[in-house]
């Protein structure tokens, strides 16, 4: 965290490093000590001071300076920092001037040059204040801050890629500038250009981005987005749970270990807001929890992990060559497909044109603080909708889980049936689903159909989330390993039909449990065809692999 500032302003240079000089002397363990040679220049650190969210705690102002008074420095500056401390230097001929300014600008005190020995004429006075500042100033928050619109796709984008990735930020929503003052502040300090243009992203060092891709935030906030090698042991593709457990077992074992994820560490469980039935916590823990976790897990035994998305793989004998989006190549020896799986689009009018604009894939957890008095709406019936309702829950007035089928039985855990029904502004409605999303801007209401009446029902909604079937992420495999017709990848016995191995299978051996129809490269977790859909099976399949993967270097390397 910055340190507060104190800032001294002086025309007059020989007394302005006199005052920057003993202030430094006394309070730079503690403080940052700034000086300006006039009010204007002043004013312009005050203004960047407040676009970072830094602290002022002290203003020492000359009172004479020509183009702008201390006192009418201060008339300034105090809007921006009202609760700093504020102290007039002054010469003996203007002690009226600083007692009348007391009223004028809530002068704390004034202090006559020169002021030697500070020790006696100026620590006493100092201490003194800064001990009443620091007893009643609430710490200002000094990390990422985004200023954006809530029914901005980008918006919504930029804070879910940051939370994510466990990235402390502040979201300011341009909507509240009428109520909120820091928003009006901030608002009134940037250019109009820039307000024009949201989102901006604005960095604890004064850095802004305007409407940046999650590449170019990635680079900023220090997310590793290329290789430091270019050749490993083991690259993983992926990850979610399955991905983080094959890194984490393949580098405590001794292999140079690669994971590429394209969004944040954690997959599709990262954003569950509660996993109870995970073994080993009886109390539950968050998929954040469990993401953040393992990224220190895999870290501390040296796995490298990568910002980037895969776009193609090339074999070269025993090499397999990875393509990144940003441009970039590494080679390995074994290649691990840990993709996991996206939630299926909602097919209905109005819901591609509104996505991010109220419309959310997953349990977008950014977005539960804006649902305070209001009705929520979930469309599914599996595990994660349910932890999605029970989490909205905490916030939203109301809560209603549109389910296609007759009862939840089938695809959810019976411990969070039960803890549905026991929450009372959480409703289910069965044999419903959504038909058409409406709205200009941002989602307004939305069309529901049950299947029981025949009716469609069109109610007010600004907040839909879809956690829908599983479409897994493999068209840039399509060529090199064998799938399903949904696109979910065929491995081990799955390969071998009627007595035949697969195509091209050169090897004297059966392909391994979870090995692809191409040698040396694996599968695990959702986006394997016949896997079971469960946190713990991911991270079971994540750590067998690593047998095999053994097994298959130990007759190529």
């Amino acid at each position: 965290m910055a340190k507060p500032a104190l800032l001294t302003v002086d025309d007059d240079r020989e007394v302005l490093r006199a005052i920057e000089r003993d202030l430094r002397r006394k309070y730079a363990a503690d403080y940052r000590v700034l000086r300006a040679g006039s009010g204007h220049e002043a004013m312009e650190i005050v203004r960047e001071l407040k676009i970072r969210n830094n602290s002022v705690a002290l203003f020492l102002i000359d009172q004479r300076m020509p183009g702008m008074s201390g006192v009418e420095f201060l008339a300034q500056a105090i809007t921006l920092f009202p609760d700093a401390k504020r102290v007039l230097l002054t010469a003996y001929a203007d002690t009226d001037a600083a007692i009348a300014a007391i009223n004028e600008a809530g002068i704390n005190h004034y202090l006559i040059k020169p002021w030697d020995p500070p020790e006696e004429n100026l620590y006493p006075v100092l201490d003194e204040l800064l001990e009443d500042w620091g007893a009643a100033f609430p710490p200002q928050f000094e990390g990422i801050r985004v200023l954006g619109n809530r029914w901005s796709p980008v918006s919504h984008n930029i804070k879910d890629f940051l939370a994510r990735n466990h990235v402390p930020y502040q979201w300011l929503d341009i909507e509240s500038v009428a109520s909120d003052a820091e928003v009006r502040a901030l608002v009134e300090l940037l250019d109009e250009d820039e307000t024009r243009n949201l989102p901006i992203v604005i960095l604890p060092n004064g850095v802004r981005l305007r409407q940046p891709s999650l590449a170019e935030l990635a680079e900023h906030i220090g997310l590793k987005t290329r290789a430091t090698e270019a050749f490993y042991d083991l690259a993983i593709v992926g990850g979610g749970p399955a991905g983080l457990a094959a890194a984490v077992y393949g580098a405590s074992e001794g292999l140079r270990t690669v994971m590429i994820e394209r969004e944040a560490p954690g997959g599709q469980a990262g954003m569950s807001s509660r996993i109870e039935n995970y073994l080993g916590f009886p109390s539950g823990l968050t998929g954040a929890d469990l993401a953040r976790r393992a990224v220190v897990q895999a870290k501390r035994f040296g796995v490298e992990i990568i910002s980037a998305e895969a776009t193609a793989i090339r074999i070269d004998g025993p090499y397999r060559f990875l393509q990144l989006a940003n441009g970039a190549e590494l080679s390995c020896h074994a290649l691990l497909v840990a993709t996991g799986v996206q939630w299926r689009k909602l097919d209905a009018p109005g819901v591609e044109r509104l996505t991010g604009a109220g419309i959310y894939y997953g349990a977008a957890m950014t977005e539960a603080m804006s649902t305070k008095d209001e009705d929520v709406y979930v469309v599914g019936g599996a595990n994660s909708a349910g932890q999605a309702a029970m989490h909205f829950s905490r916030y939203a007035r109301r809560v209603v889980m549109l389910v296609r089928g007759s009862s939840l039985g089938s695809s959810m855990s019976q411990y969070l049936i039960n803890q549905l029904h026991a929450t009372p502004n959480i409703q289910i409605e069965y044999n419903t689903s959504v038909v058409e999303a409406h709205g200009e801007d941002h989602l307004e209401e939305i069309s529901i159909h049950c299947t029981v009446t025949n009716e469609i029902n069109r109610v007010p909604a600004n907040s839909l989330f879809i956690m829908i079937g599983a479409a897994p992420n493999t068209d840039w495999l399509a060529n090199i390993v064998e799938r399903d017709e949904l696109g979910f990848i065929y491995s081990g016995p799955q390969l071998t039909r009627e007595g035949k191995r697969p195509n091209g299978w050169k090897l004297d051996r059966e392909p391994g449990l979870l090995e692809t129809n191409v040698p040396g490269i694996f599968v695990v977790g959702d986006v394997r065809h016949g896997s079971v859909k469960r946190v713990a099976s991911g991270v079971g399949e994540g750590s067998v692999a690593i047998s095999f993967v053994h097994q298959y270097l130990s007759k190529v390397v």
